[in-house]
């Protein structure tokens, strides 16, 4: 005769319970429920922070370095030094700065500037305004 896992056995103390205690198998499927539950929800914040990445600003340069041109390699030099472009006309978005380092020039911004731009991203270090975004540009997706 096939037994029912469902009611408790007798009590016998818990140790006779077994691993999963009194509640059987229904606790294991409703803490199985809970779980999906869990899973349904997470996933469109994942959404929503995929989304806020893609519109956070990566200020060029940094505020406390405002008024200074970029170098071909992405170092900051003096306003108007030779072979030096002067900062975009405003912070670029995740977005933006994405498809820069993928080789493609946003619309406003100076295509021969690009290059010097993505090498001033990529030198972004922790506590550089505009770091943070470029770090979560890097993290992989699900």
């Amino acid at each position: 005769m096939a037994q029912d896992c469902d009611r408790p056995e007798k009590d016998t103390g818990a140790a006779a319970a077994g691993p999963l205690g009194a509640a059987g198998r229904r606790g294991v499927l409703m803490l199985g429920a809970v779980a999906a539950t869990s899973v349904v929800t997470i996933r469109p914040a994942l959404a929503s922070t995929a989304a806020s990445v893609l519109n956070c600003k990566i200020p060029i340069p940094d505020p406390p370095h405002a008024g200074q041109y970029i170098a071909q390699d992405g170092r900051l030099v003096a306003a108007n030094t030779q072979g030096a472009v002067r900062p975009p006309p405003r912070p670029i978005t995740g977005e933006e700065a994405k498809n820069m380092i993928n080789g493609q020039s946003p619309a406003g911004f100076d295509p021969a500037a690009r290059e010097a731009y993505v090498n001033y991203i990529r030198r972004l270090q922790h506590g550089t305004s505009g770091f943070t975004c470029y770090a979560s540009l890097q993290a992989p997706r699900p």
